[in-house]
C-alpha cells in the first residue's frame, strides 16, 4: 500500500511533449484518412484544442470546430454534458469528421460525443485503460490510476523530494 495521493502518480506533460505526441497522432492518422479525406477536425474543449491544432496543421486540415463538453469540476469528474456543439452542416453524422482529444480517461465523455456523431474517427493523444475502447486512434497509454499534468495546468515551482531534505 502506498501513503502517495493519487494526484502524485503523475504524468507530467511538457508542451513541447505534447506537441512531438499530436505530430505522432498525425503520423498514425495518415494514410487512415475515409475515402475522400477528412472533412473537418472537432476538437473537444478545452483539453483537445492544441491537439486538434497541431493534427489539422499536420495533415492539412483547413476545417476545425468545436464540441465543449463539461465532464469535470476541477479534478472530479461528473456525467458529462454537451455545452456546446459544432456546426451541425459541417459534422452531420460525423462522416469524414475527425475528433481529437488530449485523453481518454473513463470513457464517458468520448459516449456522448460519439452518441452526437456517431460516424466520425475519435483520435486521443493518452488513453487509460476504461476508455481506451471508445477512442479508435491513439498515441500513449497510461495506467487508469496516473494522473496526467497537462502543460496547461501547470506552473514552475520547487516541489518537495520524496525522502529526506534538500538541506
Amino acid at each position: 500500500m502506498s501513503d502517495r495521493l493519487p494526484h502524485e502518480k503523475g504524468f507530467h506533460v511538457s508542451w513541447d511533449q505534447l506537441h512531438r505526441d499530436a505530430r505522432a497522432l498525425a503520423w498514425r492518422l495518415q494514410g487512415n484518412e475515409p475515402e475522400g479525406g477528412w472533412r473537418a477536425v472537432v476538437a473537444i474543449t478545452r483539453g483537445g484544442m492544441a491537439p486538434a491544432m497541431i493534427v489539422s496543421r499536420e495533415l492539412d486540415i483547413r476545417t476545425v470546430d468545436t464540441i465543449s463538453v463539461k465532464s469535470y469540476n476541477h479534478q472530479t469528474q461528473a456525467a458529462p454534458q454537451i455545452i456546446k456543439s459544432p456546426d451541425a452542416e459541417v459534422v452531420g453524422d460525423g462522416t469524414g469528421v475527425l475528433i481529437v482529444d488530449d485523453l481518454v480517461d473513463t470513457g464517458k465523455t468520448l459516449e456522448v460525443v460519439r452518441e452526437a456523431m456517431p460516424k466520425a474517427h475519435v483520435a486521443t493523444v493518452y488513453a487509460k485503460p476504461k476508455g481506451r475502447p471508445m477512442v479508435d486512434t491513439f498515441i500513449t497509454e497510461v495506467s487508469q490510476d496516473t494522473w496526467i499534468f497537462f502543460p496547461w495546468d501547470m506552473a514552475l515551482q520547487y516541489v518537495k523530494p520524496y525522502h529526506g531534505t534538500d538541506d
